[in-house]
């Protein structure tokens, strides 16, 4: 339930960064945001709810297990002469068929889920993504999920490309505060929530500088921006679906090179780095 509690925190920073990254006036995109933020809050509630009646089975089929266990030793405590061999056997047997059929179920289970996986958007999408990076003689290098996804993946950028390497809080506390001093470039893409036909107020600009800052809010185009400019780089974007995007276009020296998938998580989506090819990769 803490685990709950948390994801669905998470999946509120996460919402807020998806509605205050688009555009104003974009139906467009409001629709795609949209539609995205339904589909990842059903997710999670029903992947909470299968978790929850998993747990409530496992207790109820531990507590079962236990009573067969001590129904199991009464038996045994009898006398050999009061009882019959042939009937400890065959509760073992059970015991053991029961088994059997449990693993045979779960195994049957997992090839019918990873048949489907197979044509699954995750793996479509994860598939597209490397086949242009492998044009580009470059790999995925993982991130961790846990919010700071795009700050990490710039940050690990910046070393692969030989520049002075920055923490999270550090990256985190530079974007808001540049956002914060070029309101006028960055407010006209934010959009109050309660009524996106207006721009949000001062006080809600500076929180969300604030939460940029301090929270894990999910980064996003904006902050894609700003950290173009703090940074001086380019920062290109592979993603599946249409060409890589460029950040900082006009910048010199070496592109900071990320990809942003839409479906490799369930809560969301998110950003890895990438590495060149070297002579050691078998398979990339």
């Amino acid at each position: 339930m803490k685990r709950h509690k948390q994801e669905k925190k998470d999946l509120q920073g996460k919402v807020q960064g998806l509605k205050k990254s688009i555009p104003k006036g974009d139906k467009k995109k409001k629709k795609e945001v949209t539609d995205e933020i339904a589909q990842l809050e059903q997710e999670l509630e029903e992947r909470h709810k299968q978790e929850l009646g998993q747990i409530k089975a496992s207790t109820s089929q531990g507590n079962q297990s236990s009573e067969s266990c001590e129904a199991d030793e009464s038996v045994e405590s009898i006398p050999e002469s009061e009882t019959s061999t042939n009937t400890r056997v065959s509760r073992a047997q059970k015991r053991r068929n029961k088994k059997e059929t449990e693993a045979k179920e779960r195994e049957r289970r997992i090839l019918e889920q990873s048949e489907k996986n197979k044509e699954g958007p995750r793996v479509l999408e994860i598939n597209s993504i490397k086949q242009t990076l492998r044009s580009m003689n470059r790999k995925l290098y993982n991130i961790p999920a846990d919010g700071n996804c795009l700050y990490l993946a710039v940050n690990h950028q910046l070393q692969v490309t030989g520049r002075a390497a920055h923490s999270v809080n550090e990256l985190r506390k530079t974007t808001a505060e540049f956002i914060r001093q070029h309101k006028d470039d960055f407010l006209p893409f934010m959009y109050n929530e309660l009524d996106e036909s207006e721009s949000i107020s001062e006080e809600q600009f500076e929180n969300y500088c604030k939460d940029i800052a301090t929270t894990k809010l999910w980064g996003g185009q904006l902050e894609l921006r700003a950290l173009s400019n703090i940074l001086t780089c380019p920062i290109k974007i592979i993603q599946a679906n249409g060409p890589p995007t460029v950040q900082g276009e006009g910048f010199g020296g070496p592109e900071l090179i990320l990809t942003y998938h839409r479906h490799l998580y369930r809560l969301g989506e998110h950003y890895n780095s990438t590495m060149p090819v070297t002579g050691d990769d078998e398979d990339v």
